[in-house]
């Protein structure tokens, strides 16, 4: 536990990264090994690609640096419950074990997925909640910023 507060720790700063782009502010990292192999954040804004989700990019720079699409020993570190696209790819990468910190409340996401009747071929471990109250506030404060901004 004390070692996913860490690591959630240093998912949370990527996301932080975000602030300074205008993007929401989730971030993730792959561990693999008690080792950081890559680290992201949202970039959809940036990048205008709508798959730029702070997971898809992490995923993609570990099998880069893997060599491989198959992640079964790596864990994933994420300061938002992953939406259904990244579910979808963390499924398809066989992704370990899913930490995250904010659940999402609002649409289809990873927990969903998984108490669904409909079967998926592949179920990482998952650990919700880890830094939670922290992760989640970022967000709500970007939106909540982002609203008096739109009014002005």
């Amino acid at each position: 536990m004390d070692q996913d507060i860490e690591f959630m720790k240093i998912a949370y700063l990527e996301a932080l990264k975000c602030l300074e782009k205008d993007e929401v502010p989730v971030g993730a990292i792959i561990v693999k090994d008690n080792q950081i192999i890559s680290s992201s954040h949202n970039l959809r804004q940036t990048t205008k690609l709508a798959t730029a989700h702070a997971e898809i990019l992490a995923i993609e720079e570990a099998c880069k640096k893997l060599d491989s699409w198959y992640l079964d020993k790596c864990t994933l570190y994420v300061t938002l419950e992953p939406c259904v696209m990244c579910s979808g790819a963390i499924i398809n990468s066989r992704i370990k074990k899913v930490v995250f910190g904010a659940y999402e409340s609002r649409w289809l996401a990873l927990t969903s997925i998984y108490q669904s009747e409909k079967p998926v071929n592949h179920h990482p471990e998952i650990i919700p909640g880890i830094l939670e109250e922290q992760c989640s506030k970022v967000i709500k404060d970007y939106f909540k910023n982002k609203r008096k901004k739109d009014k002005s």
